[in-house]
C-alpha cells in the first residue's frame, strides 16, 4: 500500500508537469504553479530573517532599496510588491526569490562598488525568479528522487491522504529546493535578462562588464559564493559585450527620465 501510494504520488507530479519555454527558449518542466513558488519563496525568506543578521545601516539598506526599487519599477507586473533586506555578513551575495523577495549581503557592497554594478546584480537576481529559475530547480529535485524519499518518510510516520504528503514535499521545496544552485544554462539567461533590466531601469550596462571583473578577483581563485556555478568569467564577460549593443538604447531611453541616483549618504 506504501508503494501503491507513493507511485500515485509521483504520478501526479508527472501529471502536473507543465512543459513551457524560457524567455530564451530553453525547454522547462515545471511541476508547481505559481501560488506554490509563492509561498516556498515566502517561507525561505522568512526563515532566513530570523536565521541571519539584517543589517541596521539605514545608508546602505536605503541605498540598496533604491537600486531594487529601480530595477523592480520596470517589471509588467506593478501589482508585486518586492521585499528587500540587507544581511550583515561578509559573503559576497545575492538572491531573489518567487513571491517578491530580494536579499542582499553587505559583502557584495565591497565588490559592486557603484550603483550601476549593484544594479548588474539585482537585475541578474530578479530575472531567475522572472525565468521561473526556482520552479525548474525544485521540479529537477522532485523528479530525481528527493521527492520520493520526503512522500516516503511522510507516509511511515502518518499514513494519511495525499495533502499531506504533497505539503511535505511543498516543504522540503521552501527549506532546500528555491535556494539550490542554479545551472550555467539559467545563469546565462539571468546574465542576458538581467542586463536588459538594468538598462531599463537607467543603470549603465556597461558596468556589468566591470562588475564580473570584480567578481572574478574576490575571493582568490575559488571566487565568491555568487560565482559557483556560473560559466567562466571569460565566457560570461564575452555574452554580455555582445549583448550591449542591443540594450543600450533601452539605457539611452531610461536616461531620458527623471531618474532618482542611489547613493549611500552618510
Amino acid at each position: 500500500m506504501k508503494r501503491l501510494l507513493v507511485s500515485v504520488l509521483v504520478s501526479s507530479f508527472l501529471v502536473g508537469c507543465v512543459a513551457t519555454k524560457s524567455p530564451t527558449g530553453r525547454t522547462q518542466a515545471l511541476l508547481f504553479s505559481d501560488a506554490q513558488m509563492q509561498q516556498m519563496g515566502a517561507q525561505s525568506f522568512e526563515a532566513m530573517k530570523k536565521d541571519q543578521k539584517i543589517s541596521q545601516d539605514k545608508a546602505k539598506t536605503n541605498y540598496v532599496n533604491c537600486v531594487a526599487q529601480r530595477i523592480t519599477a520596470t517589471l509588467p507586473d506593478q501589482s508585486q510588491k518586492w521585499e528587500v533586506v540587507l544581511f550583515e555578513s561578509d559573503s559576497v551575495n545575492a538572491f531573489a526569490l518567487p513571491g517578491g523577495h530580494i536579499g542582499v549581503y553587505t559583502g557584495l557592497l565591497n565588490v559592486a562598488t557603484n550603483q550601476d554594478q549593484l544594479a548588474t546584480v539585482i537585475g541578474h537576481e530578479v530575472a531567475h525568479v522572472l525565468a521561473q529559475h526556482g520552479n525548474e530547480q525544485v521540479s529537477r529535485q522532485q523528479l530525481t528522487g528527493i521527492g520520493m524519499q520526503v512522500a516516503d518518510v511522510a507516509l511511515g510516520a502518518s499514513g494519511v491522504a495525499n495533502k499531506d504528503l504533497y505539503m511535505a514535499g511543498l516543504g522540503l521545496g521552501a527549506q532546500i529546493g528555491v535556494i539550490l544552485p542554479f545551472g550555467r544554462d539559467q545563469e546565462s539567461e539571468a546574465d542576458i535578462m538581467g542586463l536588459e533590466l538594468m538598462a531599463k531601469a537607467g543603470f549603465d550596462p556597461n558596468a556589468s562588464v566591470q562588475l564580473w571583473k570584480n567578481m572574478a578577483k574576490a575571493g582568490g581563485k575559488q571566487g565568491p559564493e555568487l560565482l559557483s556555478t556560473h560559466p567562466s568569467h571569460g565566457h560570461r564577460i564575452e555574452d554580455l559585450q555582445s549583448g550591449l549593443n542591443k540594450v543600450m538604447p533601452l539605457y539611452t531611453q531610461a536616461r531620458k527620465q527623471s531618474l532618482t541616483e542611489c547613493k549611500i549618504n552618510r
